[in-house]
């Protein structure tokens, strides 16, 4: 049986006795995934306890208590989690459109996550977003704990590339692509930095890759308005440096700590 929430005494109090520690690191010893009652690791602080066994991991350390980043691959026809994009109250739930905003729990955690970062509940708590993409479109987004990553994705997005892959209705040339080309070079037209290519073509469908610096949403629809193109699906696969990898839509994985935009 539980221990009622009269019950007994707050775990941060019996962690305080086992550590020698005060009462804010026995809150992050436990936060920290450290603290095991009866063998099952307890996250809060709060949590009572009695008679329960409460141990410590023999490697518990404050040292590796960082900040950390989601990459999050959001489905097409979802909202980016930004929020000016949040639906209206008013709205009928039945109507509003998914949020990437609840795909950031412990249940939409990627199989493929090779980070080596142990899964925290205080990993969900004030996670700031900067790098929007359009409903429409899938693919990777950022969420951050961390300011120095925040501020960089603020102050360099303007140069910062964005890797887009573009699927098209029918078989497409080079040619096909030379109305796209010759907009981006021209001065006129004060189009973003940017490159197009084929990536590959079939009678059914082809890919396109697009390079852009910046995050400028319906320049993909536009550049393939010049040319005629129909886009059946578009996704983000990279931001500066780092990439979607194995995401599966509607999951997210840490950014490992070898990784940099």
């Amino acid at each position: 049986m539980h221990p009622t929430s009269s019950d007994g005494e707050r775990l941060s109090k019996r962690v305080m006795q086992l550590r020698g520690c005060s009462r804010r690191e026995a809150e992050q010893y436990i936060e920290g995934g450290w603290v095991m009652v009866d063998g099952a690791v307890v996250e809060e602080p709060q949590h009572r306890v009695s008679t329960q066994q409460v141990s410590i991991d023999k490697d518990a350390s404050l040292l590796n208590l960082t900040s950390v980043t989601l990459i999050v691959c959001k489905p097409a026809d979802w909202l980016d989690g930004r929020e000016d994009t949040q639906p209206s109250a008013h709205k009928a739930q039945k109507t509003a459109p998914k949020n990437a905003l609840s795909l950031l729990n412990p249940a939409h955690h990627s199989a493929h996550d090779h980070s080596g970062v142990r899964l925290l509940k205080p990993h969900f708590r004030g996670l700031q977003f900067s790098v929007p993409l359009e409903q429409g479109a899938s693919g990777l987004l950022v969420f951050t704990q961390d300011w120095r990553t925040q501020r960089k994705l603020v102050e360099d997005m303007a140069t910062m590339e964005h890797e887009l892959m573009v699927d098209v209705a029918g078989e497409v040339t080079p040619d096909m692509l030379r109305p796209i080309e010759r907009a981006l070079k021209d001065e006129r037209q004060r189009l973003p930095q940017a490159k197009i290519s084929l990536s590959s073509s079939s009678p059914e469908r082809s890919k396109l890759r697009l390079a852009v610096k910046g995050a400028h949403l319906g320049l993909a629809s536009y550049l393939c308005d010049l040319a005629g193109l129909e886009i059946f699906a578009l996704r983000r696969l990279r931001l500066g440096r780092v990439n979607l990898g194995e995401l599966a839509p509607g999951t997210w994985r840490y950014m490992a700590s070898d990784e940099r935009f």
